[in-house]
């Protein structure tokens, strides 16, 4: 569709988690775009438990045994710094795969603070919102990102990108790679419903809207962007 690589995650409907072994054999074997393994244990916030972080440590093991490119995570204690001991232990259990930072940076207490600890720490990339909801509510502190990183490392925008705005954020923050989801909502297939029932319990989500990534809203945003380059 025009993609240059893909970070590959289950669960969109709550920020994505680690895709199992299964999606990743699928992805390597249909696509020949880089793909950078999401490693996520669970959704809600990114200050994990011990046995959270085994399962972690385990996963890039196996991430690297099916040879991806790179791995996307973060972790954060509990007062919203950066956990950098840990950070380095999942950084020298993936090498020699990339590491991409998620937007777990956007929930830690100072953006600028972290930007330099992931330098330090050797993190490829920042994906971030610039700390706001949206990147395009986050531009400023994107391009104040971009000028502190000083090409050290790459600071790109996600959350809330689409054909209206991605022009307007690449032109006010001065980046040179973006991401989005590019989710679409689409009606389960099932004819028979038995609405009495929410097999999540009291965390209502429903279970006949399936998120995916559009093809279509990929095409369309690639398109925008060759245009754009010209």
């Amino acid at each position: 569709s025009g993609a240059h690589r893909v970070e590959l995650c289950s669960n969109l409907n709550i920020g994505g988690t680690t895709p199992s072994r299964g999606l990743i054999e699928l992805a390597k074997e249909n696509l020949s775009i880089e793909i950078y393994v999401m490693v996520r244990p669970r959704g809600g916030d990114f200050c994990y438990s011990g046995l959270e972080f085994e399962v972690m440590k385990r996963d890039i093991k196996n991430a690297k045994k099916m040879k991806v490119d790179g791995v996307v995570l973060g972790i954060l204690k509990p007062n919203g710094q950066i956990d950098v001991p840990r950070m380095r232990e999942l950084i020298q259990i993936a090498h020699p795969l990339k590491i991409t930072f998620h937007r777990a940076f956007d929930k830690s207490r100072d953006l600028f603070e972290s930007l330099d600890t992931l330098i330090d720490l050797g993190v490829e990339r920042i994906l971030t919102s610039g700390g706001e909801d949206k990147a395009i509510n986050g531009v400023d502190t994107i391009r104040e990102l971009v000028c502190r990183a000083d090409e050290r490392i790459i600071i790109m925008p996600g959350s809330g990108v689409n054909i209206d705005n991605i022009r307007q954020i690449i032109e006010d923050t001065g980046v040179k790679e973006i991401h989005l989801s590019a989710r679409k909502k689409e009606d389960s297939k099932m004819t028979y419903r038995n609405l009495k029932i929410n097999s999540g319990g009291k965390i209502v989500i429903s279970e006949h809207e399936i998120f995916f990534a559009s093809e279509d809203i990929i095409k369309e945003i690639s398109n925008e962007l060759k245009k754009y380059r010209k």
